[in-house]
């Protein structure tokens, strides 16, 4: 992992978040990191957590709650530094979502 939360998965210029994965409560850039790592499966965040802080902007530090990033409009709302939309196409790996999230 780079200074700005870069992996050997994702690495390019806003690919610079890391996920607090609920199972464990620890910092990974992304799913296969922690699948690498990790001694446990991993567990999706329930939507009643959403509140918690357990995305990090790896521009500035700042950490986001799960809503805040889910409604950031692809920035970090401190820095405005850009997150790769794509990861999008991941949350149901990190997130418990639905039709209604």
């Amino acid at each position: 992992m780079d200074d700005q939360t870069r992996c050997a998965h994702y690495r390019t210029q806003r690919d610079i978040i890391a996920i607090k994965f609920f199972c464990c409560q620890t910092y990974y850039p992304c799913h296969q990191c922690h699948d690498a790592l990790a001694d446990h499966p991993a567990q999706v965040w329930p939507r009643d957590r959403f509140d918690e802080k357990a995305i990090l902007c790896g521009a500035c530090g700042y950490e986001l709650t799960i809503h805040e990033y889910l409604n950031s409009s692809s920035r970090c709302p401190n820095c405005s530094a850009e997150f790769n939309p794509g990861c999008a196409s991941h949350y149901s790996l990190y997130f418990t979502i639905s039709a209604e999230s």
